[in-house]
């Protein structure tokens, strides 16, 4: 019994020298915690979203909106479209109909709505309660459409996050959310499907005219 013990233990300790000291590796906590962005942060977001199925558009000015809301209701065989922020309304009122009136809203299958900020490292689309479209717009939509500037382009999700807190102050919506492509799970099965909890199909418009 006492020579299987001697010969476990010697293999071991065998074993244990061939294997030599083991280093102990320090982090170099010097070095950037994320890899370096592309110098346009449109085209960072525009790759970044459509890496995990999203869809970007690239315009000059807000006139182009319009245009391009059409092409997608054409595209997508959708023509309910539902807004409820005034600016996007303004800029779209002589070129395209666009319901806001609460009757038609669960006859929608297109959503319009703006947002806080574009993360362009994620490719995501934060948003908050209180913004004038509410929550139900990110949600209940099969499509979702985004409107936006390249002012409210960030580079990572903390300095949206710092922004957020900037226009708000110590008055934080009651939700803030971060949308980081089509609504998907895999929890049954491990079979994707999209639209499960959310819209099958996120578009953002960039204008890099103001809006």
């Amino acid at each position: 019994m006492d020579s299987a013990r001697n010969n476990i233990l010697a293999r071991l300790k065998a074993a244990q020298d061939k294997r030599g000291e083991i280093g102990e590796n320090i982090p170099d906590f010097t070095s950037p915690i994320y890899h370096p962005l592309n110098e346009s942060l449109s085209q960072e977001f525009k790759t970044n979203l459509e890496m995990i199925g999203g869809q970007v558009i690239l315009i000059k000015s807000k006139s182009e909106i319009a245009d391009q809301i059409k092409q997608i209701c054409e595209e997508k065989k959708l023509n309910r479209i539902f807004c409820a922020d005034p600016n996007l309304q303004e800029i779209l009122k002589e070129n395209i109909d666009i319901d806001s009136d609460e009757n038609s809203f669960l006859g929608l299958n297109i959503g319009l709505t703006g947002c806080e900020f574009l993360v362009a490292h994620l490719g995501s689309v934060l948003i908050s309660s209180a913004q004038i479209s509410g929550r139900r717009l990110n949600v209940f939509p099969e499509t979702h459409i985004v409107v936006a500037d390249q002012s409210q382009l960030t580079d990572y999700l903390d300095q949206a996050l710092e922004k957020l807190q900037n226009k708000y102050k110590n008055e934080l919506p009651s939700l803030i959310s971060n949308i980081t492509g089509p609504s998907r799970t895999a929890d049954i099965e491990k079979t994707l499907v999209m639209g499960m909890h959310g819209p099958k199909s996120l578009v953002v418009i960039i204008s890099e005219e103001p809006l």
